[in-house]
């Protein structure tokens, strides 16, 4: 075994990936519960639990994958990606497959892949190439250049539609940049032309995403339907109290008030079920995973290896706060999973091979010391 085989072993991130399995573990946990259906002859239980293990053990493949090759090789690949991006999300739309209303699939015969995902993956390998190539704070013209790559895919992916994941893909693109710095001048324009285009914004949205919003704004004005996924949020959530209603034992979810409570809303059936200590584990979990990536970037010796794992970073922290937030009635439904926790299958792909790129930068930021 060569010097840097045992390098590589030896600066594995064994923390990082132990945190992220325990999440893994725990979101599994929950959906055997969130799968669960309680009738007159006892609880009866539906394959989402399963086949997220399933999805686990290929998302692990795919996270091995992602640590075997050197990381810098995917500056060479970062606009072909962003074009194969371009691509399939241009076929979804032509021939995806449509799911209560939205055209976000495409069927690959074993499985339904969404290609919102893939986008998220590509685009912010390209942004890592774009900030890496020079130094200080971005003016106009970087900043436009990175705007319109953002852009282009989170157009496509709001006429699927699916608007969460389309502000998910701007927010990762906006984290990064602020991260490297953007010049002052630009930073107050920005500041006044974003309040200002919001009322343009509510008008391109579609009549159920405005009902959404009211919703949220007064959930009670219409409890049975814009403001009942987060009404029923709130009281599993609230119903849990100090230490839970116990594993399985949530009337919320198992007498199906609760929505989509295995994908979307998966965190009100944790809530409800191990209370208010259980959401501080889980919390306290998190917190180390993200942090965990973002040592990562801090330690990378390139630049290319540390705007990857600030990407991943704001990747999985945007996607995390706005699931929250949903749960909570903090923030508008958007249809935006729990990463490791919500049912997946694209997902939980998703997550393990951004993972796996990060173990890949902190594996390798030894090579630099030569």
């Amino acid at each position: 075994m060569t010097l840097i085989d045992r390098r590589l072993i030896t600066h594995f991130d064994w923390a990082l990936a132990g945190f992220a399995m325990a999440l893994f573990a725990l979101g599994v946990v929950n959906l055997y519960s969130a799968s669960g259906f309680r009738m007159e002859e006892g609880i009866t239980l539906t394959s989402f639990y399963r086949k997220q293990l399933y999805w686990g053990m290929i998302g692990l493949a795919g996270m091995i994958a992602f640590l075997v090759f050197d990381y810098r090789h995917l500056r060479m690949l970062a606009w072909p990606l962003f074009v194969a991006t371009v691509v399939a999300l241009v076929a979804t739309l032509l021939w995806g497959k449509t799911i209560m209303g939205a055209r976000r699939w495409l069927d690959l015969g074993l499985f339904n892949f969404q290609s919102s995902e893939f986008a998220k993956i590509s685009l912010l390998i390209l942004a890592a190439k774009l900030l890496s190539r020079d130094q200080g704070k971005l003016d106009w013209g970087r900043l436009l250049i990175l705007g319109g790559i953002g852009l282009v895919p989170a157009l496509l992916v709001i006429k699927q539609p699916d608007l969460g994941s389309a502000v998910t893909l701007l927010l990762i693109l906006g984290g990064m940049a602020l991260f490297r710095g953007v010049r002052g001048s630009v930073l107050k324009v920005a500041a006044l032309l974003v309040p200002a285009s919001l009322p343009l914004g509510w008008y391109l949205l579609h009549d159920y995403q405005r009902q959404r919003i009211l919703g949220f704004l007064d959930p009670g004005n219409d409890p049975l339907g814009a403001g009942y996924h987060i009404i029923q949020s709130q009281i599993a959530v609230g119903s849990g109290q100090l230490w839970g209603r116990g594993f399985l034992e949530g009337t919320q979810s198992q007498l199906r008030f609760l929505p989509e409570k295995h994908t979307d809303f998966a965190l009100a059936v944790f809530g409800e079920e191990w209370g208010f200590i259980g959401c501080l584990v889980l919390l306290m979990l998190i917190s180390l995973f993200l942090l965990s990536i973002i040592r990562t970037a801090a330690e990378a010796k390139d630049g290319f290896g540390c705007y990857l794992a600030v990407g991943i970073f704001f990747y999985f922290f945007w996607q995390i706060v706005v699931n929250m937030g949903m749960v909570l009635g903090l923030m508008p439904v958007v249809g935006i999973p729990l990463p490791l926790i919500s049912y997946g299958g694209t997902s939980t792909l998703t997550s393990f091979c951004l993972i796996g790129l990060v173990l890949n930068v902190s594996m390798r930021r030894f090579f630099f010391k030569k």
